[in-house]
C-alpha cells in the first residue's frame, strides 16, 4: 500500500508539473494568436483558430476512443470462454463500432495535419521566422501535452483503483485480528 501511495504521490507531482507546462504552452498559443491577429487578415486568423480548435478536439477524441477500446478489450478478456455469452456479443459489437469510430477519427487527424501545413504556409508570408518557430513549437507541444496529460490521468486512475482494491482486500484481515 505504501508503494502504491508513493507512486500516486509521484504521479500527482508529475501531473502538477505537466499543468505548469500546459499553462506555459497556452500562454505561447495566446502570443502566437495575438501575432496572427496583428499581422494577418481576418480570414487567416479564423483559419488559425479553427485549426487549433480542431487539433484539440481530434486528439481528445482519439485518446478517448483508445481508452474506450482498451476498456472493452479488458472486459472481453475477463469474460469466461463461453462464446454464446450475450455479454461477449455485445462487447464485440461495441468494439467493432469503436474501431470504426477510431478509423474515422484517424482520418480527421490526417485532415488536421494537412491543414496544419496549409496554415503554416499561410502564416509564413506574414509572420517572422521566430513567430513561425513559436507556432510550430506551440502545435507540437499542444499535441504532446494532451497525450501526456491523458496518460498521467489514466495511470493515476489505475493506481487509485489498485489501492482501493488492495485496501478492500485487507479489510477482512484487519477485522479478524
Amino acid at each position: 500500500m505504501r508503494s502504491l501511495s508513493r507512486k500516486l504521490k509521484v504521479l500527482g507531482e508529475a501531473q502538477q508539473s505537466l499543468q505548469e507546462d500546459i499553462v506555459e504552452n497556452v500562454a505561447l498559443g495566446v502570443r502566437v494568436e495575438a501575432r496572427v491577429q496583428q499581422l494577418c487578415q481576418p480570414k487567416q486568423l479564423e483559419k488559425f483558430r479553427t485549426f487549433v480548435g480542431d487539433l484539440d478536439r481530434v486528439l481528445s477524441l482519439l485518446l478517448s476512443l483508445l481508452g474506450r477500446l482498451a476498456r472493452v478489450d479488458n472486459a472481453l478478456n475477463s469474460l469466461e470462454d463461453d462464446p454464446a455469452a450475450k455479454e461477449r456479443q455485445t462487447l464485440l459489437e461495441k468494439k467493432q463500432l469503436l474501431l470504426q469510430q477510431h478509423k474515422d477519427a484517424e482520418e480527421l487527424k490526417e485532415s488536421v495535419e494537412r491543414r496544419q501545413c496549409l496554415v503554416y504556409d499561410i502564416l509564413s508570408f506574414q509572420l517572422t521566422n521566430d513567430d513561425l518557430d513559436d507556432f510550430t513549437h506551440f502545435v507540437k507541444m499542444k499535441s504532446s501535452l494532451i497525450v501526456e496529460q491523458r496518460n498521467l490521468e489514466d495511470k493515476i486512475k489505475l493506481g487509485e483503483e489498485q489501492l482501493a482494491c488492495l485496501m478492500d482486500s485487507l479489510q477482512p484481515k484487519h477485522s479478524r485480528s
